[in-house]
C-alpha cells in the first residue's frame, strides 16, 4: 500500500466520522440507554480501522498479526473491565500512537513528537464533543489532527531517512559481486 499522506488521512478522518457517528445514531435509537456502551462500541470499531488502515500503509510487513493480536486484547480487555470513559480513550490513543511509532517512526524525538500530537488529538476531540455534543465532530476533529502525523519528520543528522542511512550490503555481498564479476571477466576471456 502507499505511505499514509495528509490528504489520504483527510479523507479517512472524514470516512471514520461519518460512519462512526451514522453507528452511535444508529446503536442509541435501537437502545436510548445503553449510550456510554454504544460510545464505547464506536470507539473501538473506529480505533481498530484506523489501524488496519495504518498497518496497510506501512511498507513494514513483518509484525502484523502480533500486532493486531495484541490490540484486541488490550481493546477486549480494556472493554472488560470497563474503566471511566477518559481511561478508555487514553488506551485507544495510546495503542494506537504505539502502532504509528512501531511501524512508521524509527527515532525516539519523533516517538515523542507523535505522541504530543496524539495527545494534542484527543484533547481536541475532547474540547469538540464537550462544545458541539456531537459524536460526527469529535470524531472529525481527532482524526483530522492524526492526519498530521505524516508531517513528522523521519530524518536524522544526515539529511537522509532512517531507511536510506542504514546501509544492507554487508561485506559478504560486496565479496560477493566482486567474485562474481571477476568470475565474468574470465568466462569473458576464454
Amino acid at each position: 500500500m502507499k505511505r499514509p499522506t495528509f490528504g489520504r488521512g483527510v479523507a479517512l478522518a472524514l470516512a471514520l466520522a461519518l460512519i462512526g457517528a451514522a453507528g452511535f445514531a444508529a446503536i442509541t435509537a435501537w437502545s436510548p440507554l445503553a449510550t456510554g456502551w454504544a460510545l464505547r462500541g464506536v470507539i473501538a470499531a473506529i480505533a481498530l480501522a484506523y489501524v488496519i488502515f495504518l498497518l496497510g500503509s506501512s511498507a513494514q510487513r513483518t509484525g502484523r498479526v502480533t500486532a493486531m493480536a495484541v490490540w484486541l486484547t488490550v481493546a477486549i480487555s480494556t472493554l472488560w473491565l470497563a474503566p471511566t470513559l477518559p481511561v478508555y480513550l487514553l488506551v485507544h490513543a495510546l495503542m494506537i500512537w504505539l502502532v504509528r511509532v512501531l511501524y512508521f517512526h524509527d527515532r525516539a524525538l519523533t516517538a515523542i513528537a507523535d505522541l504530543a500530537l496524539g495527545l494534542l488529538a484527543l484533547a481536541a476531540a475532547v474540547w469538540a464533543a464537550l462544545g458541539s455534543a456531537s459524536v460526527f465532530l469529535a470524531l472529525w476533529t481527532y482524526f483530522l489532527v492524526q492526519a498530521l502525523f505524516v508531517l513528522i519528520p523521519e530524518t536524522g543528522a544526515t539529511g537522509r531517512t532512517p531507511h536510506e542511512a542504514i546501509s544492507t550490503d554487508t561485506g559478504f555481498e560486496r565479496a560477493h559481486r566482486s567474485a562474481e564479476a571477476a568470475l565474468r571477466r574470465l568466462s569473458a576471456r576464454t
